[in-house]
Formats: structure tokens, sequence, C-alpha cells
């Protein structure tokens, strides 16, 4: 029995939602390891949606044990609204299928309010282009070693002394922004009323989790946002705040690396992003406008955000980055979801390196200025006209769709273990289970 970790192997928005409901389905206990609510997670089960933020994906089905890690970030206010709308789904949530880990740091209203001062603050070509929802100053605060974590919210002292040392980094950080000095006594006022619901849910999860694998259970481990996003190895510094790739998966939860089987990575089959940053293989016209077949590509494949409702820019399949994800995250296998948004294209392109300078590179460098200086060279292949929407066997696909496919798996240099071709849980074609590999 193997235990599996999902990570995005582009900018995120990859599919990823319907593959770990998949694979949940099959899983004792999905394990959230890292980001905040700032990505979303859509969920079709039974023709009901659900769109999760914090929540990890297996909350939606009975009988899981659904956690989130020390490697998350948690805005608990967030947390209990979103908790509130599942159960009026139908979703049973109780401290039997949901654990939080006890050292889990909290997002709290300052941060939100600090990374929306600083976006607004930053000038042109330096914003990031974040969700303003706190997660960066979050993580700054976890590793300033001044965050306010589950387990202080039971003990009232600890918790002040907490805060003060949080707001003695905050006020002179929000002085320098023009944003008066958070009201100490009404931020401890809200923390302690959050605590009654958080609280219940509080639990060693290292320990459960240590104990859950020794009894041979499966753990699902579920990240948000995509490899490409990495702190460390993504396009910095137009990243997110945490690190993605899948070695994170065992820090984030308090498991050792030994515990990981295996590592799925999602990848759909072009490329999008949300936010700013460079993106080699972007579709646009002269003007800086998505040109024909980057609308194209947004239009079919419903290219807005979960969280944000922002369109996602879009552009064609860029082998070298994903291949670069394969490695910085020990991919095993892929899926490659969203085929079906390539029907109907007469010839699609694939990139396959770039040029920088006079030279050929086969991957992207670390340095800002040259990532926006690369531009890509492309390998062009055959379209096909038939429908691949909802296939479920490879014989259910056109040849140049198949033809399509394996060229992927050689320029990526890993094979494809899942093919997703629709939204629906089913329709997907099942080449490597990554529970029994």
């Amino acid at each position: 029995m193997a235990n599996v970790v999902v990570v995005g192997a582009q900018w995120g928005d990859e599919g990823k939602g319907k593959i770990v409901d998949w694979l949940s389905s099959r899983a004792d206990v999905i394990a959230r390891f890292q980001g905040g609510h700032n990505a979303g997670h859509t969920l079709v089960v039974d023709g009901k949606v659900y769109k999760l933020h914090a929540l990890p994906s297996g909350v939606v089905r009975g009988g899981k044990l659904s956690v989130i890690g020390n490697g998350v970030v948690l805005d608990p206010w967030h947390l209990v609204k979103e908790i509130a709308t599942v159960r009026e789904q139908g979703v049973t949530i109780s401290p039997e299928t949901l654990m939080i880990a006890e050292n889990t740091p909290l997002i709290l209203p300052i941060h939100g309010e600090l990374d929306r001062a600083r976006e607004e603050a930053a000038s042109k070509g330096t914003k990031i282009g974040t969700t303003g929802r706190g997660i960066g100053p979050a993580y700054e605060d976890k590793v300033g070693r001044r965050s306010i974590r589950v387990a202080d919210l039971a003990d009232d002292a600890t918790l002040e002394a907490r805060v003060d040392r949080a707001l003695q980094h905050h006020d002179p950080l929000r002085k320098g922004l023009g944003i008066e000095a958070v009201d100490r006594d009404a931020l401890i006022t809200q923390l302690k009323e959050i605590a009654q619901d958080i609280l219940p849910y509080a639990a060693p999860v290292w320990k459960v989790l240590n104990e859950k694998r020794k009894a041979g259970k499966r753990i699902l481990f579920e990240g948000a946002q995509g490899a490409l996003l990495d702190i460390d190895f993504g396009t910095y510094p137009f990243v997110t705040s945490s690190n993605v790739i899948a070695g994170q998966a065992a820090t984030g939860v308090g498991i050792g690396p030994g515990s990981i089987d295996y590592v799925l990575g999602i990848v759909k089959a072009y490329t999008t992003r949300v936010g700013e940053g460079p993106f080699p293989t972007e579709l646009l016209d002269a003007e800086g406008k998505p040109d024909a077949d980057g609308q194209r590509l947004g239009e079919r494949g419903h290219e807005f955000g979960t969280t944000t409702g922002r369109q996602r820019r879009c552009g064609w399949f860029d082998a070298a980055l994903v291949r670069q994800t394969c490695a910085t995250s020990g991919i095993k296998g892929i899926c490659l979801t969203k085929l079906d948004v390539l029907d109907g294209f007469e010839k699609l392109k694939i990139c396959v390196g770039y040029e920088l300078d006079g030279d050929r590179l086969d991957y992207l460098p670390t340095a800002a200025d040259q990532q926006a200086r690369c531009t890509p060279i492309y390998e062009e292949i055959d379209g096909w006209s038939e429908s691949t929407e909802g296939a479920r066997s490879w014989n259910d696909l056109p040849a140049n769709a198949i033809k399509y496919v394996r060229r992927v798996e050689e320029l990526i240099e890993c094979p494809v273990a899942l093919l997703s071709t629709s939204p629906e849980r089913d329709d997907t074609i099942l080449v490597t289970d990554p529970f029994e590999d």
C-alpha cells in the first residue's frame, strides 16, 4: 500500500481537485501539507460542486480522516465559515473526521491588512499579484518566531505574550505604511472567541499520522498551488511564500520522507498562470492581450481562478518547465488534465527549450532578468478534430491525441499515470495506480 503525494507541476490550477478527490476516495487519510486559503480546489461529486480553500479535499468523502498540517498557515475565521458552508451541503465535519496540527501557525486579520497595503504600495513591475489574504506575512511571522499557533489558543497568558511579540514587529511596519496601530485588546478578544471553534480539532498530527502509517493505512498528501510557485524553485519573486514541491509533504505534517512512496504530478495539457511573473509560452498579440489561440484556450478551459475569479493567462504546453518540476519534486508519474481543451486545434505547439542571448537552454534559468529574456523554442505537432471529452480508455482517443500524449512523455522524461478528459471524476484513463505502484 503506497502513500502518495500529489503536487501541481506547473503554476497551479492544473486540475488537482478532481484527481485528489479521485484518489481520496481510496485513501484512509488526506493530509494538507502547505499553503493557505489563497488556493482553491473545485470538486464535482455526484453532480454536486464543492469549492474548498482551506479544507483538505477528503472532507467530502465519508469515513476519511482529513488533516491540516503544520506546513499550512491557517485563517481560523475563514476555516469556520468554510466548515459551515460544506455542512450546509450535507457534509459531516467533526473532530473525528478533521484534525488540525497543534503547531499550525494562524493567519490573523493584521496579516491580510499588511499584505494588501504592501501590494498597493508596490511600484510598477514589483507587484507580486498576491490574493491579499495574508499568507505571505503569516509565513514571515512563522520564520521570524512570532506566530500565534493553534496550541497557543488554549492558554490566555501564552496567547497574550505571543500577540505582544507579534505587535512589536507589526506596529512599526504599519506606521511606515500609513496604517493605524493594531488594537491589541480587540485582537486578543477575537482570538479567544475563535479558539472555542478551533481547539476541538487540534491534535498532535505528527503522532497520529505516524501511527496510521505503521498500521498500514493509505495516506494521501495534498498541497496547494504548483511547483513553479515554490519559494525556492519557482519563478522568484513571483511565487507563493512556502515550499510547494513534494519534499515539503514530509516536513509539512511531521512524517519522515521514507514514508512517501509515490509522487504524482498534475500537469495541464497546455499552460496557464494567474498573477504576475514570467510566462515564456504565453499567447499574446502585439498589444499584449491574449491572441486568438490564447483566448480559445481560456474560453474552452473555463480558465478562471476558484479562489479569486481572476482570468488565467494561457499558453502552449511548456515541456522544459514540466521536466524541471518533475526533477525537483521527484515525480514518478503525471496526471495529464484537460486534454479535451485541445480538441479542434489544427496545429499544436510544445515548448522544448528556450533561446537566451543566442544560446539554447533546456531549462528556465534562475535569474529573473534572464527568465524575462527567454524566448520559447517550439516543436509543432498535428492536432485532431475529434472529441476527447469524456474518454475513459485509450481506444476512445484520436490517434493524434495519443501521439501528443506520448510526445509529452518523451519531452518531460516522465510517464503518464493518469489522463483526465473532463471535470467529471470518472472521465479518467488509468495507466498506473499510484496507490498500488
